[in-house]
């Protein structure tokens, strides 16, 4: 990007914390439009397990992102930053105020600062990693990290399959650690101009909001969904489908377990999730953490002094 950096807000939180209304009233009364952040709700389809945006809220503002590709896509936070930064500029060239969000602090952290410079990627490789772990376990692959790359394993839960795979992955292409791939690029870059702020909720607020926020999709059908899914074509081995409510409804399905226990489960990772997601933001000092709605008026003045 060259000249004067565009001024965006990003308003990121757990899951069930209040993002998209607040980010909506923001919008509102900022003459704004909300870009996606959130890796699930791009895909289409997955209208009830990804929690998307009521039909009153996506008529009040414009939204981006949101319901883009197929489940059965292979979308990055590379795809990402690439759409959203796509759709930021333009949303400034039409004189009007781009609002990120979303929980997925990947994708917060590749628009704002850019992408590890690392392989692409060997499908093979990948395979034949998550084979051994079929076999073996993830934990016989984080042993294997460990010995190549402690920093990365240090990192990583046992049962976080996906990046230990990568984190093998690379370094069984380019025998160095994806470590020292991120020392190098330090996630240098500042391409916005940026207002971040995060929705405060106390942890048993939270996971009350969360049991409700579950029981409340089983109402609205959200199995009925996954069924369509399942008939359309969108086997439960796809990267969208093995996202929590998904794969344990798939499972369901497949007669592993009665749906009491499913929900039940459903529950728990949500929780899980949203514990991971506040350890990643709690990293960032740039998040101004709010309560809200209490706290709306302060925030909305705020905002207006950002941009003004």
């Amino acid at each position: 990007m060259h000249g004067e950096k565009i001024k965006i807000v990003i308003v990121l939180g757990p899951t069930c914390s209040g993002k998209t209304e607040l980010a909506v009233r923001l919008a509102e009364r900022c003459d704004g439009e909300i870009v996606n952040a959130d890796s699930m709700q791009v895909y289409r389809g997955m209208e009830i397990g990804t929690a998307k945006p009521s039909p009153e809220l996506l008529r009040r503002v414009p939204h981006h992102l949101i319901g883009i590709v197929d489940p059965d896509a292979d979308f990055s936070a590379s795809d990402f930053r690439r759409e959203a930064a796509r759709t930021i500029a333009d949303i400034h060239r039409r004189g009007r105020r781009a609002f990120v969000v979303g929980g997925t602090g990947l994708y917060i952290k590749a628009l704002l600062k850019g992408l590890v410079d690392s392989p692409s990627g060997a499908e093979t490789i990948r395979q034949e990693l998550q084979e051994t772990a079929r076999r073996l376990g993830s934990g016989e692959l984080l042993r294997r990290l460990a010995e190549v790359d402690p920093e990365t394993a240090g990192r990583l839960h046992p049962n976080d399959q996906v990046r230990i795979v990568r984190a093998l992955e690379v370094y069984l292409q380019s025998g160095r650690p994806i470590s020292r791939f991120r020392s190098e690029h330090d996630f240098a870059g500042d391409y916005y101009d940026c207002l971040k702020i995060g929705i405060a909720v106390e942890r048993g607020e939270l996971y009350r909001r969360i049991e409700e926020r579950v029981e409340r999709m089983m109402a609205e059908g959200f199995l009925e969904e996954v069924r369509g899914l399942l008939a359309h074509g969108f086997g439960a081995g796809l990267k969208s489908m093995r996202a929590i409510g998904y794969k344990e409804l798939c499972a369901f399905l497949a007669g592993a377990y009665p749906l009491e226990e499913a929900v039940r489960l459903i529950k728990r990772d949500t929780r899980r999730y949203a514990k991971r997601q506040l350890t990643w933001f709690r990293q960032d000092d740039e998040i101004n953490w709010v309560e809200y709605p209490a706290r709306f008026d302060t925030i909305c003045n705020h905002v207006i002094e950002f941009f003004s």
